[in-house]
This record gives C-alpha cells, structure tokens and sequence, in this order.
C-alpha cells in the first residue's frame, strides 16, 4: 500500500469530510453479532470511532504513524501500525471489516485473502469511496479542471477506481446491494481550501514544482463564492458482501 498522506496528516485530521450515520445504519443493519470490527487503513480513525459505540473491539490499522498519532482515541479502539495485505490477528476474529476511502490503494488480491483469513465465515465486508465533490456548476468548472489538466498528471493510476465508482474494482465477496449515499456539508471558503489541501496529487504537485497551485484556483473561485458557507456534496459510493469460507 502507498503511504501518499503521512506529510498532511494534521490537515487530512482537520478537513477530511466524515462519512453520513446513514451509512453506518445500513452497514450495521446486516450484522448480528458486533464483538470484533476491523477498520483497515483507519487514517485519522473517523470510522474507527463510529464502529466502537456499537462494537466491543475496534481494531483500526494503517500504515502511517503521523496518521495514528492523530487518531481519536476511545478505550476500545485498538491502534497498530500494519499494512493491509498481511497482519498479526488471529484467524476468525472479525465480524465487520471496513475499509474507508482506500481499498484503491491495496494490493487488493493479496488484502482479499487477508481479509478471508482473519474474518469469521459469514461476516460482512464493507468498502466506500467518496467521488469529486459537487458545490455549484461556476466553482465545479474550475475545480473540474484543476482536477484534470494541473494535477492530473500527478494522480497515482488507482485513483481511476474512485473516478469509476468502485464499480471496477476487484470484488471477491457474494454482494449486498447497498443504496446511493450522498454526503452533505456547509463549508467556510477556508474548509474547501484545506480539504483540497489534502489531495495527494495536490501534495506531489509541490513537491514536483515547489508552489501550491490550490491557491490560484481558490483565486479563481472565491468571486462565485459569496459570503455565506457553500453547500458542499460528494456522491459517496460502498462495496459490500458476506465472506464465505
């Protein structure tokens, strides 16, 4: 797994967007017994910390330290540092495995086996991605644009499947068929801003050129802006199946 948001874990902690209690219902709806939950590639533990108001073990990994260290804590939320495709947990353990925002950047045959291996024979497997955030047809233009023509270039190849929905993902599990989810938020100028920050290829772009090209774009669109918070939605988009043995 490619470790491409250790340098903006405090900014990815600050404005990554949380996902809807929507979605949460419906992923709990189909399970019955909640002792152990898996979060792979948990980041800052957003859903980490969700699954722990209804499951006796969380247990929330990721390859990068800077994001653990900046992840929330509760007393049943079991932190390790380890890559998604070969863990220590024992066989059989998991009744819920998610994976939030990052199943793209698995080596997916290999996480797959590993998720066979240490859930329990019926358990649920469940994976989203969030797509390109919609706001208003004069401010989506530009950050089309942006998205496509300055930083293209610098999205790694996996993010096609985020583009795509997930739908050409690999997926090995008999599948639930879930609803559509939309995420929905009211943000400040200053939040778009941050949380654009957080674009991986936005983090190679200055790396690569050494200048942040948001801040032309939030030039651009702060006169379609106006003064009050911008309604802000992502189409959000979920992977789901029982795991057979």
């Amino acid at each position: 797994m490619k470790d491409n948001f250790s340098k903006q874990a405090d900014i990815y902690a600050k404005y990554r967007p949380h996902y809807p209690r929507e979605l949460f219902d419906f992923i709990l709806q189909q399970i019955e017994k909640k002792q152990n939950a898996w979060d792979c590639a948990t980041g800052n533990g957003q859903s980490a910390k969700v699954l722990a108001t209804y499951f006796e073990n969380v247990f929330a990994t990721d390859i990068s330290q800077k994001q653990i260290d900046k992840a929330i804590r509760t007393e049943n939320i079991h932190y390790s540092i380890q890559p998604a495709e070969k863990t220590n947990f024992s066989e059989n353990t998991f009744d819920l495995i998610t994976v939030a925002q990052a199943l793209h950047w698995f080596a997916t045959d290999k996480f797959y086996r590993e998720a066979s291996r240490v859930a329990r024979p019926g358990s649920l497997f469940a994976a989203w991605s969030y797509s390109l955030l919609n706001i208003n047809p004069l401010i989506d233009r530009h950050i089309r644009a942006f998205y496509t023509k300055v930083i293209g270039p610098y999205w790694d190849a996996e993010r096609k499947y985020v583009d795509e929905e997930y739908k050409t993902i690999l997926f090995p599990f008999p599948e639930i068929t879930a609803p559509k989810f939309n995420m929905e938020y009211y943000w400040t100028i200053e939040e778009l801003e941050g949380y654009l920050n957080t674009w991986s290829a936005v983090q190679k772009f200055i790396a690569a050129n050494n200048y942040n090209p948001v801040d032309e774009l939030m030039q651009t669109i702060k006169p379609f802006a106006g003064h009050e918070k911008l309604k802000i939605e992502f189409p959000l988009h979920i992977r789901m199946g029982r795991v057979e043995k």
